[in-house]
């Protein structure tokens, strides 16, 4: 949130200036109304989205869900995939994004079936104080900030496997990382945000956004 800077009041030393018109004075303020309306919008389109996963009885949907906050970018160069104590990690905040992210799925009742997640600890973290289902370490997951090779193989090893469960219905949950989402879908989530896709004809189709806050 930015400040209110700090002002020394002090007395004119010359006339003031003129007390400007309701019209000059009206037209310095910002407009929010637009910015009103995009909220409203997005508000709708987001539970349109809830709506669809809760109907998933007979359709399947894969929720591609950043991990929860986690200050900082990467990991430190003493990163082990094994060790928590080396990796960039949840912080109090991120933890009660998780909480709140597997409430929002509770209480829709959304027919999650399963969660897989990347074996980095923040992600792991993160799906399990969901708390929705069993979850399953899934390496195609797994982050590739720091090595850009894997990218392309491991972005086809998700299509392949969102495609050879599209006959699967309900809700499948990725908890992944934002480069691993972008690949998929050429959206930058926020952290403790998710992007619906579905699989029609054949091609990934991005279905919207959900969760998406200031974080």
């Amino acid at each position: 949130m930015a400040g209110c800077a700090a002002f020394q009041n002090t007395a004119p030393t010359s006339a003031p200036d003129p007390v400007p018109t309701r019209t000059e004075a009206t037209s310095s303020l910002p407009t929010t109304s637009n910015q009103t309306a995009d909220a409203a919008n997005q508000a709708s389109t987001e539970e349109a989205l809830w709506a669809k996963l809760m109907e998933a009885d007979e359709e399947t949907y894969v929720v591609l869900l950043r991990h929860a906050i986690a200050p900082g970018t990467g990991d430190p160069a003493s990163f082990e995939l094994n060790d928590c104590s080396t990796q960039r990690n949840l912080s109090e905040a991120g933890r009660q994004q998780a909480r709140e992210i597997g409430e929002a799925f509770r209480d829709r009742n959304v027919p999650v079936t399963k969660v897989l997640s990347s074996q980095w600890c923040r992600c792991l973290e993160t799906a399990e104080l969901m708390d929705i289902a069993p979850v399953e370490p899934f390496p195609p997951l797994n982050s590739f900030f720091r090595d850009r090779s894997t990218a392309e193989t491991q972005t086809a090893q998700l299509k392949d496997y969102i495609a050879g469960n599209e006959a699967s219905s309900g809700i499948v949950i990725m908890v992944t990382h934002q480069v691993n989402i972008t690949a998929l879908s050429d959206i930058f989530p926020q952290s403790g945000s998710a992007v619906v896709v579905q699989l029609n004809d054949g091609q990934l189709e991005v279905l919207g956004q959900l969760l998406e806050n200031d974080s």
